[in-house]
């Protein structure tokens, strides 16, 4: 926990709370200068009164960790270096101020994306209050990693499912199909599908699934159809909370919760979260316990934040070799960039060179921010002949304090391991990388024809 997140992050709970400092000071038992001198980081927090104020503001110690303030940070430095806004370089002071209000920081961001999409596309739909609408995917994506990709109520009615299957006895994939027969009269049949993958028809009461799912994919269907047939409450409850902006963004979010749920059945938490820390968070010998696919693993290890049994906060992401990301979940504060590509030297990259292995980096974005990295590219079937085979890299990585919680740490040395990385090359400001497609916005370039240096792009760096 860095001492200067901390005290950001308690003024922000406490005003999000209602206490004004005097009230909060006292129920704390110290004076007001003090906790004025904490919450600007001029004052350590002791153990003691870091546990008080997890009682009084009712939140874990991650909760303290400054996730949030930092994601506000990297979002608003990326609005802010945006060559189209013709404007003077914001302090960091003034980015940080503004990151700890977050009610603010979050409007910064919804002008900043409206206004971008209005830029590039001039055809796009407006609510009457003025308000773009958004992607319906990004819109979902952004709900997902708003809540940190951990849903308690959705835990809850899968391991009430999970604890009825049977599923040690007779085997996963037939205890869901023996479920779905006996309680709800559905067949499951395995044929032919050309142009699908899954088709649930309600009138026949059959679930058909294609010959070309893979056996841990047609166990995931099935889990997916026992979901939309007996968590809907759930679900649903969860959505108009949400409150889509589109009827598309609706349905995405919708099958987003019950691929959630439908994970949660074949991995339920405690027996994951068990099998994670035994097996040192080896995704291969996880997905070999419960019988999933390597994917469906590490997405499931991004959701354990259940409080009071957490386990590694994991940063997810998946990207195809275009760098489009398809999904990303963050509960390790990893400051994923929402428009533009991602660093060069980063590991999800080059991933893409060695299907199937896995490759590691401690990815270094800072003095204070390190990432234990993970990823590996996954090469699915082609639909026919002759058609490339669809590749993804999925990649996982947590702060490097957990490290020696997971094998892919062992025999790194830490202390010299590490690899530079940027947000994006527009936003870095490492002068000597060899990596670099673009100059950093923020910094004069040095132009000298005397020189050729073996970065593309020389810079002044501001002091």
């Amino acid at each position: 926990m860095s001492k200067t997140a901390i005290g950001k992050t308690i003024r922000r709970l406490r005003m999000e709370q209602g206490f004004t400092q005097q009230g909060f000071a006292q129920r704390l038992g110290i004076s007001t200068s003090y906790l004025n001198l904490v919450e600007h980081d001029q004052r350590n927090v002791t153990a003691s009164l870091l546990f008080k104020l997890t009682d009084i503001l009712q939140v874990d110690l991650a909760a303290l960790s400054g996730v949030q303030e930092r994601e506000f940070e990297v979002a608003l430095r990326e609005v802010f270096a945006d060559p189209l806004l013709g404007s003077e370089p914001v302090p960091e002071a003034e980015i940080q101020a503004l990151a700890a209000a977050p009610n603010g920081a979050r409007a910064i961001l919804a002008l900043h994306r409206a206004w971008a999409g209005a830029r590039e596309d001039g055809t796009g739909i407006t609510l009457p209050s003025g308000r773009k609408i958004m992607l319906p995917n990004e819109e979902v994506r952004d709900f997902f990693h708003d809540h940190a990709n951990h849903f308690p109520s959705l835990e809850d009615a899968a391991e009430a499912i999970s604890a009825t299957l049977n599923a040690a006895a007779i085997g996963t994939s037939h205890a869901l199909a023996e479920r779905l027969r006996r309680a709800h009269g559905l067949v499951v049949s395995v044929q032919t599908l050309p142009g699908a993958l899954r088709i649930y028809d309600a009138k026949a009461r059959v679930l058909t699934l294609s010959e070309d799912l893979p056996r841990e994919s047609r166990g995931f269907q099935m889990a997916f159809q026992l979901a939309l047939l007996e968590t809907r409450g759930a679900v649903d409850a969860l959505v108009e909370g949400a409150a889509p902006s589109s009827r598309e963004a609706q349905e995405l979010l919708r099958i987003g919760l019950l691929n959630y749920v439908a994970a949660a059945i074949l991995m339920p938490y405690e027996p994951v979260l068990n099998a994670a820390r035994d097996l040192r968070h080896d995704v291969d010998a996880i997905a070999a316990r419960f019988g999933v696919s390597y994917e469906q693993a590490c997405q499931r290890l991004s959701t354990l934040q259940r409080m009071g049994a957490r386990g590694v906060p994991f940063f997810f992401l998946r990207v195809d070799p275009a760098g489009n990301v398809s999904k990303r979940f963050s509960a390790a504060g990893f400051p994923f960039m929402r428009f533009g590509g991602t660093c060069p030297r980063w590991i999800v990259h080059s991933a893409f060179a060695t299907p199937g292995a896995i490759r590691v980096q401690l990815a270094e974005l800072s003095t204070t921010e390190r990432f234990l990295c993970f990823a590996r590219a996954i090469t699915g079937r082609p639909a026919r002949w002759g058609e490339p085979a669809p590749v993804r890299v999925v990649a996982m990585g947590c702060d490097v304090s957990h490290a020696g919680d997971l094998v892919y740490g062992d025999g790194l040395d830490l202390a010299t391991a590490a690899v530079g990385i940027g947000l994006s090359c527009r936003l870095c400001d490492r002068p000597d990388c060899r990596s670099r497609a673009f100059p950093p916005i923020a910094h004069r370039l040095t132009i000298d024809p005397l020189t050729t240096s073996a970065s593309p792009y020389r810079f002044e760096v501001k002091g």
